[in-house]
């Protein structure tokens, strides 16, 4: 599984105060915590007004890089701010995000063309995020089409079939997992992810619902995901599933990362 750390992110509450007091043993702290977690990417997401968005990124990207070598994910919503902040990043990382609503995609895939980035890519487009899978698999289709037109090999597309409320959802997670499974059959090199919490939201003892979701979308053939890398329990079952599916031969990684203390018993 690629994990992708999600705590330097300015939506989360702790974060924002951080950043808003510029502490920044505070944010280096988190990035050295999450990298030496087993994070292989660390998301970096300003999430402050637009006029300080480029500036934020590029001081939170400079703490991050002072103390891991882990690839950074520059997480978002403005294309323009992609091409400033790569030229800051030590080595190529994760662009966080592009879908085929507007212009986005166009200005971003010539943008890693030739790369090693990596770019994560929602399965929108401009009518918004669609109610079945069927809609989401032509839109996945499109962006398909646009990273062969880029030259942008498949391998380095994480796709995100976008994960909404599960309390308002009518059927459940069936059209995430059908999604899943569907890119895999029909692109076996593209990676999947999404964000596990995003599941949860407006639930109570949402860590039961994040877990599940988890394991059910590795079964689907989710291979990345952007999870809170410090939560061992969950950690635990990530290599827990992947040990049971056939991903971790004679459960060497699961073994591995229990001796070095990366998950513990699971509790409650």
């Amino acid at each position: 599984m690629i994990i992708i750390g999600e705590k330097i992110n300015g939506s989360i509450p702790s974060m924002a105060k951080a950043i808003a007091e510029k502490n920044a043993d505070y944010i280096r702290n988190l990035a050295k915590k999450q990298a030496d977690a087993g994070a292989n990417f660390i998301d970096v997401c300003a999430s402050v007004s637009p006029d300080t968005e480029l500036e934020t990124l590029k001081w939170l990207i400079g703490l991050v890089q002072e103390v891991t070598d882990t690839p950074v994910s520059i997480d978002s919503p403005n294309a323009k701010v992609f091409a400033e902040a790569i030229q800051i990043c030590k080595k190529p990382g994760l662009i966080n995000s592009v879908s085929m609503e507007g212009n986005k995609i166009e200005q971003v895939f010539p943008l890693i063309a030739g790369t090693e980035w990596e770019c994560v890519t929602l399965l929108c487009d401009d009518t918004g995020i669609p109610k079945s899978a069927e809609k989401r698999l032509e839109v996945f289709d499109a962006i398909i089409e646009k990273a062969e037109a880029g030259r942008i090999s498949l391998s380095r597309l994480h796709v995100d079939p976008v994960v909404e409320m599960l309390c308002a959802s009518e059927d459940g997670i069936a059209k995430i997992l059908k999604t899943i499974k569907t890119v895999k059959e029909r692109c076996p090199d593209v990676h999947v992810t999404g964000g596990a919490s995003n599941i949860s939201f407006n639930l109570p003892l949402r860590k039961f619902i994040n877990r599940s979701f988890i394991i059910l979308c590795m079964g689907a053939g989710m291979d990345s995901a952007i999870i809170d890398p410090l939560n061992q329990d969950m950690l635990g079952l990530i290599y827990a599933a992947e040990a049971l599916l056939g991903k971790d031969e004679m459960c060497m990684d699961y073994i591995g990362a229990y001796r070095e203390g990366l998950f513990g018993e699971v509790k409650g």
